[in-house]
């Protein structure tokens, strides 16, 4: 025959308050890291700028927010492009036409058109002199950007065959804002 046993509560060991209040805090730990890494994974990356090829509305060292969910670009959207290219790593440009637009530039002005009409180019550092090897004009694939620097004259970029149009699948994001120095909003 079994014998019930008569249970103390006293003769039960708790877990000490230290011990609840630590499995609480790293509860609480792992499961704020777990929310920041799918945040920056899916929806915000940092980025930071190497070189000067988009100067003046970037310089060496920035550091950017970058949007990963967007699946529209358009014309003037600075953004990062992880296309395999001849540096290696990703580059930061602006998006100067999407796919089906034709580019053309005239080199003695340093204009820039995109389906006959000059842009309005407030943000580069100097107009655009410097060929890089692709012939103009230039029809952009479908579902491929065309990508320039700001710093025209010192930026490879889709002008140059090392760069190309960049396919789409390979823009990691559309750069929000810059972080540091000093925070601005794109």
């Amino acid at each position: 025959m079994i014998e019930d046993e008569n249970i103390n509560e006293n003769d039960v060991e708790q877990p000490s308050r230290f011990t609840s209040a630590v499995y609480d805090g790293v509860s609480i730990f792992v499961s704020a890291m777990c929310i920041i890494a799918i945040i920056f994974t899916f929806l915000f990356r940092f980025v930071g700028v190497d070189g000067n090829s988009m100067f003046p509305t970037l310089e060496h060292g920035d550091w950017l927010i970058v949007s990963s969910v967007n699946s529209e670009f358009k014309q003037g959207d600075i953004v990062i492009s992880t296309q395999p290219n001849a540096f290696n790593e990703p580059i930061v440009k602006r998006v100067i036409a999407t796919g089906g637009q034709t580019v053309d530039i005239d080199f003695e002005s340093g204009t820039v058109y995109v389906d006959g009409e000059a842009l309005s180019e407030d943000y580069i550092a100097e107009p655009t002199y410097t060929p890089e090897g692709v012939d103009f004009p230039i029809v952009v694939p479908e579902n491929s950007l065309f990508l320039m620097g700001d710093n025209r004259n010192d930026s490879t970029d889709s002008r140059s065959e090392a760069v190309g149009c960049v396919d789409e699948r390979y823009i990691l994001g559309v750069v929000r804002y810059r972080m540091m120095p000093n925070f601005t909003k794109f």
